[in-house]
């Protein structure tokens, strides 16, 4: 019997009982999926369908992260990977590995630290954070709790005045590129909120009072918190930014529908570091992208939020790498869920990739560590999908080292998409 005792001992070890309880949520998850079903759990649907909703029937966001499974690797072996280096640049700085966070409106609808959570982590990660324009934390304030590489988005509103205002905050705050979306002249019909009457601010009603009594850690740390605003805009002549209007609305007055490439020229004048236009969805926008001398360029659809039927990101990184690929740097926008993602989106010809939901549904899920959590899962998953396809530095991740499944494209040019 002692005999029995000691076998079973030496090979049975009990986990050590974790008490924290953000802790061991994220230690069972093991990808952004695991991440996004513990943030649908976590978060009133309506706070989850927001952010993990698109346009229309949604087949644009379906789409982006499936192209990713249409891609596959041609593994090299015996290639001594006993190092790998994933670091590389973007606009002329250092990035820990291709990926840059993508900006977000409306954070502190997750989680009540929103920003400031997301820029810390991703400093961390070494990694640059893309406030928005929309965001509930101001330029300031983030900057004040991140030394790490911060980028602006941008959206062309009617008041020039204000958007200059921002971009010279922007500038004195220190952050070094901005990023000029292009693809809202109009906003996206998001069904999903339409059904559940969404808006921002949201607005109370029976089913809020409801979903917020079953996710009471939600609403708690909702109620304590300071009010939600559009903090970029506080203040401002276009708005106060405190007021309780709908995105929606507060969109359809100030967006400009006549914005066109004229205006990048202004926003150039006004703005003396990088630029990035994100919402480029063609070969040709590319080249007219390099014309007006941007940067880089993100290749996005918005996540499909905006045009469901727009092209999936990944699918144009090939053909835009070959015909401005010397002229700007590349940035996929899109469906990233892996760094096997990432690394696929590099060897096509992407110099980093861009994610949103991803740092979203681990924020739902854990706040910020479970941002960090994210953020360091994707920097192994690069690691070991370098490794284990053979390339040891970003340089190595070329475009011989995937193609496309679909068979009419296995004799073609990797970077390139079937008809």
């Amino acid at each position: 019997m002692a005999s029995i005792v000691r076998t079973v001992q030496s090979v049975l070890r009990f986990r050590r009982f974790e008490t924290d309880l953000a802790e061991r949520r994220l230690s069972r998850a093991a990808s952004v999926s695991d991440l996004r079903r513990i943030a649908r759990r976590r978060l009133p649907r309506g706070v989850f369908d927001y952010i993990d909703g698109a346009a229309e029937e949604e087949l644009t966001a379906a789409r982006n992260a499936a192209a990713y499974r249409n891609v596959e690797f041609r593994p090299r072996v015996l290639r001594n990977v006993d190092r790998i280096d994933t670091s590389t640049s973007l606009l002329g700085q250092p990035l820990a590995f291709p990926l840059v966070l993508a900006p977000t409106g409306f954070t502190r609808m997750v989680d009540p630290e929103g920003e400031l959570a997301v820029a810390r982590a991703a400093a961390r990660a070494g990694l640059p954070y893309t406030l928005s324009t929309l965001s509930t934390r101001s330029i300031e304030e983030v900057a004040a709790v991140s030394g790490g590489r911060k980028w602006f988005q941008v959206y062309a509103w009617r008041n020039r005045a204000l958007v200059k205002e921002m971009l010279e905050r922007a500038a004195a705050a220190a952050y070094e590129a901005i990023v000029i979306t292009v693809d809202t002249p109009v906003l996206g019909r998001r069904e999903r909120d339409i059904r559940r009457g969404f808006t921002l601010p949201p607005k109370m009603g029976l089913d809020t009072i409801v979903d917020g009594a079953l996710h009471l850690a939600w609403t708690w740390n909702f109620v304590r918190s300071e009010p939600i605003a559009f903090s970029n805009v506080i203040g401002g002549s276009v708005a106060d930014g405190t007021d309780p209007v709908s995105l929606a609305d507060f969109i359809n007055t100030q967006f400009d529908a006549g914005l066109s490439w004229d205006d990048i020229a202004w926003l150039r004048s006004v703005w003396g570091g990088p630029i990035v236009l994100k919402g480029i969805q063609t070969v040709e926008d590319a080249h007219l992208a390099a014309d007006a001398g941007v940067q880089a360029v993100a290749l996005s659809n918005h996540g499909g939020r905006q045009l469901d039927g727009a092209p999936p990101p990944l699918q144009l990184v090939g053909p835009v790498a070959e015909a401005v690929g010397g002229r700007v740097e590349i940035i996929c926008d899109g469906g990233i869920r892996r760094g096997s993602d990432i690394v696929k989106a590099v060897a096509l010809g992407a110099r980093a990739c861009m994610a949103g939901r991803a740092y979203l549904y681990a924020l739902g899920a854990g706040g910020e560590r479970g941002v960090d959590h994210v953020l360091l899962q994707l920097h192994e998953g690069v690691r070991r999908t370098m490794a284990l396809t053979g390339a040891t530095h970003i340089d190595n991740v070329t475009p011989d080292l995937v193609r496309w499944r679909d068979q009419r494209n296995h004799d073609r040019h990797p970077g390139q998409i079937g008809g």
